[in-house]
């Protein structure tokens, strides 16, 4: 797997193409929302049918990483689920993939802005999580050396061939803000005003796939 690897305050950490971070000095494998049981949701919800194998793929990917790195400690940055009741929807066999998943290593669950209640699942549920000199949150604040969520930030950018636009992470002096791993979850670009008022105007996005790169963040104009 293609990883962009780079200090943060202090901290060596790989950006994985697969968009998993890792910190191989504490054996911390990181991913950031999930969004498990969307196809579900939409159809409780709106009635809306969406190929119901999203739960499977982001499983599958989830445990390629595992199985590749051999984490000691998982950590999952919050919105895990798309909402409370789509734990309900795990069938007896995401859940038993779930649990070889936790099976041997401390595996932390983080309240997200969508799964905010304690889940019926193995594991540690928590607000925050700290490992020096890092904190891991769902929502950025302005803490430094902050890992977070929430925004699935995307970037673009172009090549002779054609602009290639995937999710990205977002890195300057003070935070990260992971790209969710999920596979039905969209993504907010890095060049909305939003992101470019966050991160510093030196942040870089490093682009996931099967190539990752980092590159100068793409960003608003007037995000000053």
């Amino acid at each position: 797997m293609s990883s962009v690897d780079f200090s943060f305050c202090g901290a060596r950490l790989s950006a994985r193409g697969s968009g998993a971070l890792w910190r191989e000095e504490t054996g911390t494998l990181v991913v950031s929302d999930l969004h498990l049981g969307k196809s579900e949701r939409h159809a409780r919800r709106a009635g809306i049918m969406l190929p119901p194998y999203e739960i499977d793929d982001t499983l599958t990917r989830l445990e390629g990483e595992v199985a590749a790195l051999a984490p000691d400690v998982v950590v999952c940055l919050g919105d895990s689920f798309d909402d409370r009741r789509a734990v309900e929807g795990l069938t007896a066999a995401h859940r038993a993939r779930l649990t070889a998943l936790q099976t041997g290593r401390l595996w932390l669950w983080l309240e997200g802005n969508h799964d905010p209640g304690p889940l019926q699942l193995g594991g540690a549920h928590v607000a925050t999580y700290r490992q020096s000199p890092l904190t891991f949150r769902h929502i950025a604040t302005p803490e430094k050396g902050e890992i977070s969520g929430h925004y699935h930030p995307k970037a673009a950018i172009p090549t002779r061939a054609r602009t290639i636009s995937r999710p990205c992470f977002l890195v300057d002096t003070h935070r990260v803000i992971m790209p969710a791993f999920g596979t039905y979850t969209g993504g907010l670009r890095s060049d909305d005003i939003t992101l470019s008022r966050l991160m510093a105007p030196d942040a870089m996005a490093i682009l996931t796939g099967p190539r990752a790169f980092a590159f100068p963040m793409p960003r608003y104009a007037d995000a000053g």
